[in-house]
């Protein structure tokens, strides 16, 4: 393993912004991917405008992970009471047959500095979507909202849904934890989780100031992989990584000291926000781990590494 532990794309950026298409004419990044059978679905936060920064989704598809076809139209507009002021920062799941998406949005316009929120829809197609509602605490400040990508048993016969948040307003005595921190949830559905544990806190000088859920977890022999972001005392965003017991996942097993990927390249240090890596999605294809993620809240960018040894990276470090 070299300095950082992920190799970028050489090709980087995968996305970029499209001046003819007015909805993604200034940014396209913090993208969503599932990998279905030989097709890769993509859900991309897209901004078309810098006065109101309302962002909205749009959807590209790929057949080997690196080039990527976008669709013209919209994929999801603002269109529910909680949605107006934008949809940002999907992420996506599958659990069972089903496919889960799950998104911020935001009680203002970005302008005003508002309180997020994190909403839940399915879709079967990547056409038609059926919004599920809000599933975040009221008043927590809630985003880098991920669900696991199955059940897992409590021991005797139940199944429990699990998703991981960063509730930002759930700092001090009371919560434990002096920072934003990320979180486990825990319910009997997905909309309603009862039970929350503090997961991982920053500790690191890179991720100081806050640390969140980046893709869905990814199960493996070691554990469930976790990649996150972290943010430091200047505001730049780096990725880390952590992997969590298959059987409990409250339980951290291992955790990356270093920052895996960091601000280094133009795309990375200068954009709509500058000094930003922030990880979104992944998966695993011919044992080889793909990570997506947002570089200066611009564009789309990927970067892979060899999960075996990425694994072993990540239990030493």
């Amino acid at each position: 393993m070299q300095n950082e532990a992920l190799v970028r794309y050489k090709r980087n950026p995968i996305l970029l912004p499209n001046e003819s298409n007015w909805w993604e004419s200034k940014a396209v990044f913090n993208c969503a991917v599932l990998r279905e059978d030989n097709r890769i679905h993509m859900l991309y936060r897209a901004v078309g405008e810098y006065e109101k920064y309302i962002s909205r989704i749009g959807y590209a598809t790929s057949t080997d992970g690196y080039c990527f076809d976008k669709r013209k139209e919209i994929a999801i507009a603002p269109s529910e009471e909680y949605e107006k002021y934008g949809i940002e920062d999907p992420r996506l799941v599958k659990i069972g047959h089903q496919t889960f998406l799950s998104y911020v949005v935001l009680s203002d316009y970005v302008s005003q500095r508002p309180s997020a929120s994190t909403a839940l829809a399915t879709t079967t197609d990547f056409n038609n979507y059926t919004r599920l509602g809000i599933i975040t605490n009221k008043g927590s400040d809630n985003k880098d909202v991920v669900l696991f990508p199955e059940n897992i048993s409590d021991g005797i016969q139940n199944l429990r849904y699990l998703f991981l948040h960063r509730p930002s307003t759930w700092v001090g005595s009371k919560y434990g934890v002096q920072r934003p921190s990320i979180w486990i949830g825990e319910g009997t559905s997905l909309t309603n989780f009862e039970k929350h544990t503090l997961l991982i806190k920053p500790e690191q000088q890179w991720e100081m100031l806050k640390v969140g859920a980046g893709p869905p977890p990814i199960k493996t022999k070691q554990g469930w992989l976790l990649i996150y972001h972290g943010v430091d005392k200047d505001h730049v965003y780096a990725a880390g990584a952590a992997l969590l017991d298959l059987n409990e996942p409250t339980r951290v097993i291992a955790r990356t000291k270093r920052p895996i990927l960091e601000p280094k390249e133009p795309y990375e240090k200068n954009g709509d926000v500058n000094n930003v890596v922030f990880p979104t999605a992944a998966y695993v294809m011919d044992g080889k781990l793909f990570v997506y993620y947002g570089a200066a809240d611009k564009v789309c960018c990927l970067a892979t590494v060899d999960l075996e040894n990425f694994l072993d990276y990540v239990l030493k470090d």
